[in-house]
């Protein structure tokens, strides 16, 4: 007669048994290698997304708006601020997401659990710099959001009201013919984000 055991019951028998009990199935189940009986789960890392407008009077700073250099001039700060280790903390998945050279819009993504040190590190970026010239600025902090899709939704409101006081501080009927019509010849194009950046958060802000 076989010995009692997982091996001596079917499959079918085993799944339909473990159904009635209540129990997760038996089969199929992957096991972590370090703790046997216990299943294999995947650990989601949670993102933050700030959105940052640079600030500067001096007009050919929009000719070094780009990703390099606001990367290098963020992490610097960082390295000032917190030291080596802040600096490796922010680094875990740090990167300028999105920048618009025109508007001075930056779009910076780090790990939820990091972007606490990175927004106290962005009131010292003070410069810059590209091509051996260093131009003064700063990095005004508009919103923290948990996705892009929130970060658009908040910068489309912000435009809103900021175009408001452009209107209003108008001292003739030209200038806000001009300011109409620029609007008017202006077009959007919208790029869909990527899938996996709104998956990987959790839909959360923070102001």
């Amino acid at each position: 007669m076989p010995a009692d055991g997982p091996g001596s019951v079917p499959a079918p028998a085993r799944r339909r048994l473990a159904a009635v009990r209540g129990e997760p199935s038996p089969i199929g189940q992957a096991q972590h290698p370090s703790r046997p009986g216990a299943t294999a789960a995947m650990v989601r890392f949670k993102n933050r997304y700030v959105l940052c407008e640079v600030v500067s009077e001096d007009p050919r700073c929009r000719q070094c708006i780009e990703d390099r250099a606001v990367g290098l001039a963020v992490r610097d700060a960082i390295g000032k601020v917190h030291g080596d280790y802040g600096l490796a903390c922010c680094s875990i998945s740090f990167t300028v997401k999105y920048l618009n050279a025109y508007t001075g819009t930056v779009l910076l993504r780090c790990r939820k659990d990091s972007y606490r040190l990175l927004c106290s590190a962005l009131p010292f970026v003070r410069q810059l710099e590209s091509r051996n010239l260093r131009y003064p600025c700063f990095l005004n902090t508009l919103h923290v959001g948990g996705t892009i899709r929130t970060c658009q939704k908040f910068l489309i409101q912000y435009n809103r009201r900021q175009l408001l006081m452009l209107l209003q501080n108008c001292t003739n009927e030209e200038e806000r013919q001009c300011i109409q019509k620029s609007l008017l010849s202006c077009s959007l194009t919208e790029e869909q984000s990527q899938s996996g950046d709104e998956e990987d958060d959790d839909g959360t802000e923070t102001d």
